[in-house]
């Protein structure tokens, strides 16, 4: 069943991809818990929930100094990604964005925003087989300050050619949504996994 949408008309769709297109925030966390063990780190469910949206270099580095640990970055944030290209299989799209992106493709455009780096936006949206049917992505390395900050979602408005406010951005974090209305955007909240209801 497609999710209301809030009054248009909009130019553009602008998707988040973790946990908003793809339900991968599942199979990120247990590649993040299975990376951080190898450091003697813990990694809270809740906490790992609350920073979505923030890319993996960051997450590592404000662990480090929230348990002042001196984990190697580049090499953790590589380890986690391995580990999540590992569980790849497994993934599932979250059905009611997925039938939106179908209804809605050819109509407007569409750009995924993501604080995940280029290879694994790729990869998940292969997955699904749905890579084409987005004009740009904007992912971790496209823009200087991730989200809560609006500039990813600026940095799309730009590249499809359309103003901030004529865009429509589907979030599932509050990061997302609160980039999204500095950006000037209105927002739709995907809800988080644990709040869909089950699959019947």
């Amino acid at each position: 069943m497609p999710i209301p949408l809030p009054e248009g008309p909009f130019r553009a769709y602008l998707f988040d991809c973790d946990g908003t297109i793809v339900d991968s925030m599942p199979l990120h966390y247990v590649a993040w818990v299975k990376a951080l063990a190898e450091h003697n780190c813990d990694f809270p469910e809740a906490l790992f929930y609350s920073w979505g949206g923030m890319p993996a270099d960051e997450a590592i580095a404000t662990l480090n100094t929230r348990y002042n640990l001196t984990m190697p970055i580049q090499e953790v944030a590589d380890r986690k990604e391995a580990l999540y290209y590992e569980l790849l299989p497994q993934l599932q799209a979250v059905p009611e964005v997925l039938e939106h992106i179908h209804l809605s493709h050819g109509k407007l455009p569409f750009a995924v925003v993501s604080g995940s780096t280029r290879e694994s936006v790729t990869k998940s949206l292969e997955t699904l087989g749905i890579l084409n049917l987005f004009e740009t992505l904007v992912c971790a390395g496209d823009y200087t300050n991730s989200k809560p900050d609006p500039e990813p979602f600026l940095l799309a408005a730009q590249r499809l050619g359309v103003s901030p406010e004529t865009c429509l951005v589907f979030e599932d974090t509050d990061l997302g949504i609160q980039a999204a209305t500095t950006a000037g955007m209105a927002s739709i909240k995907i809800l988080q996994p644990w709040e869909r209801a089950p699959a019947r």
